[in-house]
Order: structure tokens, then C-alpha cells, then sequence
């Protein structure tokens, strides 16, 4: 039986400034936005009726009645008129409420792999569209590459190419809901800073984010302070060349050297908070 595959890839916010707030209480971010190789995976094999099975080492944070995969795959099938099911398999790899998209990846995940199985051709702004009905971010993931982000989400630029880059990925365990952190952000709002479509160099990146920040870290430590543990840890690796928190968190990134560096750092990290999740992962 022919089995298809897609990845729903760590979605990795390089800085995140929230610019303002709609009357609507949504708030208006700027956010350079990377993928990562890692991530959740979806399976799909043919069915009579639509099916979600969840596996893998965080299938219990993720409800398998109500949850994006259905969610993407009903809009999905509405949209194009699909009258065949689908028997899907989640293998839930990425911790929830960490601020990697989780469940915005897998939702654009499930776009793109139902696509293809039910040979059915929406238009990108059809899809983009659908994207946006199911969340803020999914039309990012649903994109991938390096993205200039902003709006709540929806205003989508081409960003500079940025594959290659090394990092480590650390999240404390715990669940931090975006709702929350949104919630208690206080302050004033941020400007957008320029978008270069390009840098020299790794060490010209490093130099642009510097001068950039996340604006909801400081709020998120104050919910969770294990945040601040995990920037303080990744800090102190050798070779890392700045440690900043991804989306809302509660997962932070750190950005290495090479790919060797990267890995001995997450190694380290590891058996020095065995109860922290850990990935050297690599942007594509």
C-alpha cells in the first residue's frame, strides 16, 4: 500500500516584534521566520471515511476528535468537493504550546499532503486563504523557507536565503499557551526594522538579529521562568552565537557555528537537563 509523507516543520521565529492591536484584540507582529529539518509527521493512506490516528512521544498533548489535522483536512475537502476519505497518521514529535507552530504546521502539513492524495489543485491564493481559516500562522507554515512575516500572520514576504544555518532548539517541557503570553504583554508597541533580502554572511545575520529582540520573551520568563533557565543554558554553549526565545515559547533557539558545535551543545544540554527537550536541527 502506498504510503504518503510530509513533514510539518519546526516553524523558528528569529525575532518577533509586536508592531500593534487591532480592534479586534488581535495584535499586529513583524517576525523573521525560519523552518527548521525537524518536526511532526503525517502520514496518509486511502479510506472510506477521513481518520486521525496520533502517535509518538507527545500524541497525549494532542486531542484526536478536535485538533488541526481534521480541521485542515475538512476545510480541505469542502473547498475542492472531495468525496473519498483519508486515513491519516500523526507522529507527534514536537512539544505542544512551545512556540514552534506545532499544531499550525501540521495543519499546513495536512493541506499539502491531502493536495497531493486527492489529486486536487486549489489555487496558492485558494490555499493561502484556507491557511489563514485555520490560525495566524499556518499560512506561514504552509509557505515554508525564510519569511518576512507580519499583520496577524497573513502578510507574507519572500525573506533572505538562510539555509544552512545550525541551531539548537530547548524547550523546558512545560506548555506556555499563546493566549497567555499575548494576554500579559504589556508596553509599548515595537517598530518593524528594515528587511534586508540578504546577508554577507553568518556572522552580518547574527549582527541584524542582535538589534532585534522578541518582545513577548520578557512576559513569557515572567509566566515561566524556566524560559530564562533555558536562554541562560543555551547562552552559555560554546559557539553560540545568540540565544533568543521562538514565537510566544515556550521553546528557545540558539544559533551555532556549525553543525558540530550544534550538536555537542544539544548533547550537553541534554544530559545536563535530561528532563528538557533538545534538537540540533538545521534550517532549510
Amino acid at each position: 500500500m502506498i504510503v504518503l509523507r510530509e513533514l510539518a516543520q519546526a516553524k523558528i521565529n528569529l525575532y518577533l516584534h509586536v508592531t500593534g492591536k487591532r480592534a479586534d484584540n488581535y495584535h499586529l507582529l513583524d517576525s523573521l521566520v525560519v523552518f527548521a529539518d525537524a518536526g511532526d509527521k503525517l502520514e496518509v493512506i486511502p479510506a472510506d471515511t477521513l481518520t486521525l490516528s496520533i502517535k509518538g512521544p507527545y500524541a497525549t498533548h494532542v486531542p484526536e476528535g478536535d485538533n488541526s489535522v481534521l480541521k485542515a483536512a475538512d476545510a480541505l475537502g469542502r473547498h475542492c468537493g472531495v468525496k473519498t476519505g483519508a486515513a491519516m497518521t500523526l507522529h507527534k514529535h514536537l512539544p505542544t504550546g512551545a512556540g514552534m507552530g506545532g499544531g499550525s504546521a501540521d495543519a499546513a502539513a495536512a493541506l499539502r499532503l491531502l493536495s497531493r492524495f486527492w489529486k486536487v489543485k486549489p489555487t496558492p491564493q485558494e490555499l493561502h486563504k484556507l491557511a489563514l481559516s485555520l490560525g495566524a500562522d499556518v499560512p506561514a507554515c504552509l509557505r515554508g523557507g525564510a519569511l518576512y512575516v507580519s499583520g496577524i500572520g497573513e502578510a507574507l514576504e519572500a525573506g533572505p536565503a538562510l539555509a544552512g544555518l545550525h541551531i539548537v532548539l530547548a524547550s523546558p517541557g512545560k506548555p506556555l499557551l499563546t493566549r497567555d503570553a499575548f494576554a500579559a504583554h504589556k508596553g509599548a508597541f515595537s517598530s518593524p526594522p528594515r528587511h534586508p533580502h540578504a546577508f554577507a554572511s553568518k556572522d552580518a545575520l547574527i549582527q541584524f538579529l542582535q538589534k532585534t529582540k522578541n518582545d513577548l520573551q520578557p512576559t513569557a520568563i515572567k509566566l515561566m521562568p524556566e524560559i530564562g533557565t533555558v536562554l541562560a543554558a543555551l547562552g552559555e554553549e560554546e559557539e553560540c552565537l545568540l540565544a533568543r526565545m521562538t514565537g510566544s515559547g515556550s521553546a528557545c533557539f540558539g544559533c551555532f557555528a556549525d553543525q558540530l558545535s550544534a550538536q555537542n551543545a544539544a548533547q550537553q544540554l541534554s544530559e545536563r537537563h535530561p528532563t528538557w527537550w533538545v534538537k540540533a536541527t538545521t534550517v532549510q
